[in-house]
C-alpha cells in the first residue's frame, strides 16, 4: 500500500519521459550523459537488455555488452533517470525468459539472440 500523493507525483515524472517500449533480449542503444569536471557529453552505450525490474520510478534495466578484449560488461540504468539522454530498441531478440543471466557463462556465437520476425 503506497501513498496516493507520492503514486501521484511518480506518474507525473513517468508521464515527461519519453520511453520506448523494449524488453530481455532486445538490443538497445543508452544515450547516456556524462559529466567530467565542468564539461559534458553524450555517449552511446549499446548492448543487450539482459533484465528489466520495479516499478514506478525505481524501475531500472541491466544491458550487457562485450567490451575490450571480449570482457563482458554491464551496466545498470534507472528508466527515469535525467542523465539518460534517450534509449534507441536497434533489433528485437526472440527470448523465451525474462531474465537472460545465462548469457554471462556464454562466449561469442552461442551468446547470439535470434531476431525477432515481425510480419
Amino acid at each position: 500500500m503506497r501513498n496516493k500523493y507520492i503514486e501521484s507525483f511518480e506518474k507525473a515524472q513517468i508521464a515527461e519521459k519519453n520511453v520506448p517500449d523494449f524488453r530481455a533480449g532486445d538490443t538497445v542503444r543508452v544515450a547516456v550523459r556524462i559529466k567530467e569536471g565542468n564539461k559534458e557529453r553524450v555517449q552511446n552505450y549499446e548492448g543487450v537488455c539482459i533484465a528489466i525490474r520495479g516499478e514506478g520510478t525505481g524501475k531500472t534495466f541491466n544491458v550487457r555488452k562485450i567490451g575490450a578484449n571480449n570482457v563482458g560488461v554491464e551496466r545498470i540504468f534507472p528508466l527515469y533517470s535525467d542523465s539518460i539522454e534517450g534509449i534507441e530498441v536497434v533489433r528485437r531478440g526472440r527470448v523465451r525468459r525474462a531474465k537472460l543471466f545465462y548469457l554471462r557463462n556464454l562466449r561469442g556465437k552461442a551468446a547470439r539472440i535470434k531476431e525477432l520476425r515481425r510480419k
